[in-house]
Formats: structure tokens, sequence, C-alpha cells
């Protein structure tokens, strides 16, 4: 089974819906966890009750909400793969620096405390500037990949770097494989 985990990128989530339900359409069988804030903040994007509905009937399965929840995914029912998509910029930095304290760190750190691989599809204002470190951090651990990315908004957030959530199947394929799908930046 795989994990496809959504963090609070709100203007990102229909991408990454979108990718979730080819992966299920394509065979996969997932597990959503749904961060905190996801499940819970209505936004101009979506209400939170709507989108977690959306989320559950696709994957026919409840979305793990809670740390506790997710800490199963370690050792008492491991998840094959981790998919982390939206992943925000405060996510990313809370993996790599260790820090849990929500559903989508959990999952993270019981995954990869294993060695299992985790895909990112980052979303982030801050990617090249304060979160760029963070980047670079995973990029060289073991069994973590990431969605190729690009500037959004180069002029207007010359920080930003958003996934190309169309690109799931294959950095999906390829991490399964073991390996980074290239180019990373696109």
């Amino acid at each position: 089974m795989t994990g496809y985990a959504f963090c609070g990128s709100f203007c990102t989530l229909k991408y990454a819906l979108a990718e979730m339900e080819k992966l299920i359409e394509a065979g996969v069988e997932i597990q959503p966890i749904v961060s905190e804030r996801v499940a819970t903040t209505d936004t101009r994007f979506y209400k939170a009750e709507d989108f977690l509905s959306r989320v559950e009937k696709s994957a026919g399965r409840r979305a793990a909400l809670t740390i506790t929840e997710s800490e199963l995914f370690g050792k008492a029912a491991p998840l094959e793969e981790l998919i982390i998509s939206p992943c925000t910029g405060n996510t990313l930095a809370k993996i790599a620096n260790g820090i849990t304290d929500t559903a989508v760190t959990m999952a993270a750190k019981a995954h990869l405390r294993c060695d299992r691989p985790l895909l990112i599809a980052l979303a982030s204002n801050d990617s090249m500037s304060q979160n760029l470190k963070n980047i670079s951090t995973l990029l060289l651990r073991r069994s973590v990949y990431f969605l190729p990315l690009s500037q959004d908004d180069p002029l207007g957030k010359p920080h930003s770097l958003v996934a190309k959530f169309e690109k799931m199947t294959d950095g999906y394929s390829e991490m399964k494989c073991g390996r980074q799908l290239r180019p990373l930046f696109v």
C-alpha cells in the first residue's frame, strides 16, 4: 500500500488530488493521510469537509488525521511507499530536521526510519531561500525523491518552487525503481 499525504499548500491541493486519483485509476492502493490544517481549514479553494470526503471516497478508506494514527505506518502497518503531495516548506523543514508534530511528519518519520521510499511534491514560496538547505539535506538522504520543480512566478515570487504535479506517475515509477526522476529543476 502507498501512503498519500496532503499538506496545506491550499492552492495546489486540486493538482495533488487529481494525481492521487490517477494513481488509483492505475491500480495503486492508497492510504490517505491528511494534515490537521487541511482537515480543518476552509479556504477559497475547498471546504475542509468536502476535500476530506473526496479524498476518502476516492481512496476507499478513511484518512489518517492524527499523529497517533500515522505512527502505525512504521512497523505496525508499514507502507511500501509514501508520497507527500503537496508538501509545504514548513513540512519539508520539519522532516529535514527531525521534527514530528503532525500526522504527515509522523508518517514520514515512521516511514523513513525503515529506509522506505518517500516522494515529495514540494510547493513552497521559500524554496530558494530559507528552505534550500532543507531540500539539499533531503536530496542527500537515502530513499527520498522529489518530483521535478520549477518556478511558478519568477518575478512575483522569486524564491518559490512548485512541483510539476503532472509528473507524478513518472516520479512514482522512478521512485519504485530507486531512481530520482530527472531533470529535477525544469
